[in-house]
């Protein structure tokens, strides 16, 4: 069965471009909401390996692994900010955060990839059922105006949400007239800020982008236009054959993005990316396990559209020099997590690793 494909499209844009949110909050753009105050990253690590400038926050995506019992986990993607190192592979960083599976784990439940022997537990804390609880109400001591107010509150809870599911859906990113509290360290170079919804990828209405039937509607498409170009260089016909391996990749790599022209990354863990050409390096294993690696997520090309048309000089930096078609992202297939809890379960500790980001160039075709 083919892995789903979730597409990150763009949301509000925020108010300001350093607000924090936090690190459940997927966006594009920003600075970045780590989970704690102190991480224990390395300074050279949130650095250019070309320049040594601080990199900027091109992406933050949640990405909990449901079948691997991890729900606080993190990708980040970084960049240089500098438009002489933005294009160079050498510039670009993606950390893959977590919470220690053997703090998440309970005593004697899960395996060391902390799989649990059951389904997650849907469980709230105590003090949490406490503060859920309905309290009795004497009659005696009923409200009428705090009932009034609740309902006031309630309302206008209500239409911000619909205000935002709106928003969600308009045709490009929009300001959010909400100011949130911003980051505090202003020497971080940032760039434009917007969130991201989801939207599971479909093709032609036929299902998933990647099953049987809908993969077979794609490929003939593309063959029913390679045979149209053969037609137009019957002349030639020698020099395109040769060179239709390559166009039938770029050929499908377009046709999906056309279906989605919004979409700035797309999201399919441990599926297969979508290739812009034939050339791609082999993401290698992981370095802290020794674990071969495999595809999570890419960047794509909307994404540079967006952030260049944001470029209203409240950005330190415009991707102005950005040539990439895409940016793939492999991860650790273990999700190995190197922490200084020492599997105590009692800490609370996150685990910082840099995983392989391997960048497919738009070419002169």
């Amino acid at each position: 069965m083919a892995e789903e494909v979730h597409l990150g499209l763009p949301g509000p844009w925020a108010a300001d471009y350093r607000e924090k949110a936090d690190h459940y909050t997927t966006k594009i753009g920003g600075v970045p909401d780590w989970p704690t105050v102190d991480m224990g990253i390395k300074p050279e690590t949130l650095q250019c390996s070309l320049c040594g400038t601080k990199l900027c926050l091109v992406a933050q995506v949640h990405a909990p692994v449901a079948k691997l019992n991890i729900e606080e986990r993190i990708i980040y993607v970084l960049v240089c900010s500098t438009p002489q190192c933005g294009p160079k592979p050498q510039s670009w960083k993606v950390l893959r955060v977590q919470k220690c599976r053997n703090v998440m784990q309970t005593e004697g439940g899960g395996d060391e990839l902390g799989q649990s022997n059951g389904p997650p537990s849907t469980s709230v804390p105590e003090e949490q059922n406490d503060k859920n609880k309905i309290p009795e109400i004497d009659d005696d001591d009923f409200d009428l105006d705090a009932l009034a107010e609740a309902l006031e509150q309630a309302a206008t809870l209500a239409s911000n949400s619909k205000k935002k599911n709106k928003s969600k859906h308009a045709n490009a990113p929009v300001k959010c007239p909400v100011l949130k509290e911003q980051a505090c360290d202003p020497s971080i170079p940032v760039l434009p800020c917007f969130y991201i919804y989801y939207d599971k990828e479909l093709f032609g209405g036929k299902g998933t982008v990647g099953s049987s039937s809908s993969e077979l509607v794609l490929d003939k498409e593309i063959m029913d236009t390679a045979n149209d170009e053969e037609e137009k260089w019957e002349g030639e016909k020698y020099e395109y054959d040769k060179a239709i391996g390559a166009d039938r990749t770029f050929l499908k790599f377009k046709k999906r993005l056309d279906a989605y022209p919004q979409q700035c990354f797309r999201y399919s863990y441990g599926g297969k990316p979508l290739m812009a050409t034939t050339k791609l390096q082999d993401p290698g294993t992981c370095r802290l396990c020794g674990s071969p690696r495999h595809y999570e997520l890419q960047l794509m090309s909307p994404l540079s559209y967006f952030l260049h048309e944001a470029g209203d000089g409240s950005s330190n930096y415009a991707p102005s020099s950005w040539t990439w078609l895409t940016v793939i992202i492999y991860t650790c297939s273990k999700n190995c997590c190197l922490s200084s809890c020492g599997g105590n379960p009692q800490s609370c500790c996150w685990g910082v690793a840099e995983e392989e980001i391997l960048i497919q160039e738009d070419e002169v075709r």
